[in-house]
């Protein structure tokens, strides 16, 4: 295993895992969340809301402004020392500040207008007037999260990954413990201003779960401000504290909006997606709720591999590329490829194969019904169909992002948003909502194929021999484990709930187990990497990281 391919794996178990725990106790919290308000009106006004601040962080933070600022800071500090880095990032957390406290303002303002952007389906009803009300609470979200993911940038271009990816843990512990609160009763009578009270328009919503839907939106503002603590501590013990200072224009501030800008475009044109999907939901009861569970249980595989990879490669290949070193940036590329499908595509197979099992076990209890069972179910497959491709996108950004092109994927991403709006707004009169997670995976695809064909013309084939023998024999695994998870899950419909989850539980393990065992067999993995990943150490604390 090369240097640069060891380090990659290092740094993929450390998100990894931490991003595991945090997506587990995500479950829980939705799981938690299902049972006290269902599908109901209160369950989508709360998704609505937290759909808003979360559109804008990946829009403003995660996306434009972490995509120019990580591989420039990394160059700086490579470059220039860790002085002149802590002033170029002070600077741009001062810039930042200042836009998400206006962008916080003015959105407040117009949170009617931005809940008619994404739901317009809730106008008049009880679900409008909630969803405005939770959203100008939740949207304070936004300020201290988009803080936390440039410190996280910060971190993760010293090398140090577990801090930052253990950040998204206490929003699921707080969610958790504002919903225990709401289970005991401590919050009888804890109704946000302006929400309808009984007999008004919102007659059909109860105060314990307008209580609910309130100490969420309370959780949520809190969880921001504990992210961004950790991660402000976990950056002084690396040794970069930075000073809270005002913004002033420089030459690099100005660079680093150049190359943002294309990448904020980008990812504006991703929400729309986001956005297209909402608005075709919001016109079916329960369409949001059960697109909002769906997305969650997908995104387990995918925020433990598509997310890790992209964290750990952006870095990596800024500074294989600083080195000149081409051959190891194009091993970089093929052996997170390698790693990604080799994981992706059995958590494919899987999702495809017994999605009503994994919703019923999970989330069926409470307020949510079989018939929601089923919907969710139903979308909760169409996202998985889309699984490689959303991960090989986390894959392919960052050959283009490392090297502070930005205006490639800005295309791309234009063009993916013309097909989600085709298929989801256009195929919403022939098949329903459903048309809205079927346009987001349809676009995915597209938009893997684009980022896959151009990375293609930087660096040569991102599959390289090893990559291209191996790819059909982890297909052919993945089938093969995906009929027999099939066949152990029709036959687990005939069992009772308990009997179903210690099903789910046997299913998972010895799927799991069959895949591995028919990878080794069919020369798709070999037993001495097994071994190498095996004698990995533990992940390193949050205060500890993992050096170049």
């Amino acid at each position: 295993m090369s240097r640069i391919a060891s380090r990659l794996m290092r740094g993929f178990a450390t998100v990894g895992l931490w991003t595991m725990a945090s997506r587990v106790l995500g479950f829980l919290r939705d799981m938690a969340i299902a049972a006290a308000l269902g599908a109901g009106p209160v369950a989508e006004a709360f998704f609505v809301a937290f759909t808003l601040p979360n559109l804008f962080r990946r829009f403003f933070a995660e996306g434009a402004f972490n995509t120019a600022f990580v591989p420039m800071f990394a160059r700086k500090l490579e470059g220039e020392g860790q002085a002149d880095a802590r002033a170029f990032a002070e600077n741009a957390f001062a810039w930042l500040s200042g836009v998400l406290i206006a962008l916080t303002l003015v959105a407040m303002a117009a949170m009617p207008w931005l809940v008619l952007a994404l739901a317009s389906g809730t106008a008049g009803d009880a679900r409008f007037a909630l969803s405005v009300d939770l959203g100008r609470l939740v949207f304070v979200y936004i300020l201290f999260i988009s803080l936390a993911a440039l410190m996280s940038g910060v971190l993760n271009a010293l090398g140090r990954f577990a801090a930052a990816a253990a950040a998204p843990v206490l929003l699921n512990v707080i969610l958790l413990a504002a919903l225990g609160l709401a289970a005991s009763g401590a919050a009888d009578g804890a109704i946000l201003i302006g929400v309808p009270p009984a007999g008004g328009s919102g007659a059909a919503i109860g105060p314990d779960d307008l209580a609910t839907g309130s100490l969420l939106a309370v959780g949520v503002v809190l969880a921001g401000i504990a992210q961004l603590a950790l991660v402000w501590v976990a950056a002084a013990r690396a040794g970069l504290t930075l000073r809270l200072r005002l913004p002033r224009p420089s030459a690099e501030m100005k660079r680093l909006l150049i190359i943002a800008a294309p990448a904020a475009l980008a990812g504006g044109v991703m929400q729309v997606n986001l956005v297209v999907g909402r608005q075709v939901g919001s016109y079916f009861e329960g369409a949001v709720a059960w697109m909002w569970i769906a997305d969650r249980v997908y995104q387990l595989p995918f925020g433990v591999i598509g997310v890790a990879i992209g964290v750990v490669l952006l870095p990596t290949l800024t500074r294989a590329l600083r080195a000149g070193d081409s051959a190891g940036a194009r091993d970089a590329m093929a052996r997170s490829a390698e790693f990604a499908l080799i994981l992706t595509l059995p958590a494919t197979a899987a999702l495809i194969a017994m999605p009503g099992l994994v919703v019923e076990v999970l989330f069926q209890r409470g307020a949510f019904t079989t018939a929601d069972t089923a919907s969710t179910a139903l979308a909760l497959a169409i996202y998985a169909a889309g699984l490689p491709a959303f991960v090989l996108a986390k894959v392919l950004q960052p050959a283009f992002f490392a090297r502070e092109d930005t205006r490639t994927p800005l295309r791309y991403a234009t063009i993916c948003m013309v097909v989600n709006g085709v298929v989801a707004v256009g195929g919403m009169a022939v098949i329903g909502w459903t048309a809205a997670p079927l346009g987001t995976t349809v676009a995915a695809v597209v938009n893997a194929g684009l980022l896959w064909l151009g990375a293609r013309r930087l660096d040569g084939p991102v599959m390289d021999q090893r990559l291209a023998r191996r790819l059909p024999r982890m297909v052919l695994a993945s089938v093969a484990m995906g009929l027999a998870v099939w066949a152990a899950a029709s036959a687990a419909a005939a069992l009772d709930t308990v009997g179903k989850t210690a099903a789910l539980v046997a299913i998972v393990s010895l799927g799991g187990a069959l895949y591995g065992l028919l990878c080794l067999a069919a020369g798709a993995l070999t037993m001495a990497e097994v071994k190498t990943l095996l004698r990995r150490r533990q992940p390193p604390g949050i205060a500890d990281g993992i050096g170049p």
